[in-house]
């Protein structure tokens, strides 16, 4: 699919724990540089109903679309990715399986990460981050008072996404950017260069915790948009 202008429109997909505001610094860059932004709610309570939400959000937009993804929103571009109006895939700090495959095969090679051990499993299938897995392992290199908003905002993840499987994966066909987060203690930080060297994405490696998004923004929002004009 060729696209001789740059690529006007991106839609941003958060991660489980988190809402749409956690790319709240990235945002205003981004529409700073005239692209047309849009911060899909994931309701995190299933697969299908995730890739729902951000296939709605691909489709209303007027022309070619980067599709970027945190964390888990990496499973979700993955599969919503294959979309004809997707140009480009941006991860950040994002899981990246491949066709058949879900995060927990592919983690498994890879330390465990120590948020791992501060996951809050509910009675009724869900999951939350405890408050001490938010300040220590989630968004470690925030401010206080930004991990207590992390912490206020905090959705109800399902349990069941970490083991959906992705039908097709996108990245095989599209082009991929990847940030690598050196100090993630959600995502062992080799586990997410093996990820962007199987894609053969364009890397950027930042000294961060696991939402580089809010604590190196500028990074984070160039990489996107250089993934906007397509050029590795």
């Amino acid at each position: 699919m060729s696209h001789p202008t740059p690529i006007k429109n991106v839609v941003l997909v958060h991660g489980a724990f988190a809402d749409g505001s956690s790319w709240s610094k990235v945002i205003p860059y981004l529409q700073g540089k005239g692209l047309r932004v849009v911060s899909v709610q994931i309701p995190l309570t299933s697969f299908e109903d995730d890739t729902a939400a951000t296939k709605r959000a691909v489709e209303a937009q007027d022309g070619p679309v980067i599709l970027v993804g945190h964390s888990y929103g990496g499973v979700v571009i993955t599969e919503v990715g294959c979309s004809d109006k997707v140009a480009g895939l941006v991860y950040i700090a994002a899981f990246a399986p491949d066709s058949g495959q879900n995060i927990v095969e592919i983690s498994k090679p890879f330390p465990v990460p120590p948020g791992m051990s501060t996951l809050a499993p509910q009675a009724d299938g869900f999951v939350l981050l405890t408050d001490e897995g938010v300040k220590e392992n989630f968004a470690q290199d925030l401010t206080d008072a930004e991990k207590e908003i992390l912490i206020a905002v905090q959705p109800m993840t399902a349990g069941a996404i970490f083991g959906a499987k992705v039908m097709k994966a996108a990245w095989h066909d599209k082009p991929t950017w990847y940030s690598v987060s050196s100090k993630d203690h959600m995502i062992a930080p080799e586990h997410e260069e093996s990820m962007a060297k199987q894609m053969n994405a364009t890397t950027i490696v930042l000294p961060s915790s696991h939402v580089p998004m809010l604590s190196h923004p500028k990074e984070v929002a160039e990489l996107i948009e250089k993934a906007t004009t397509l050029s590795k």
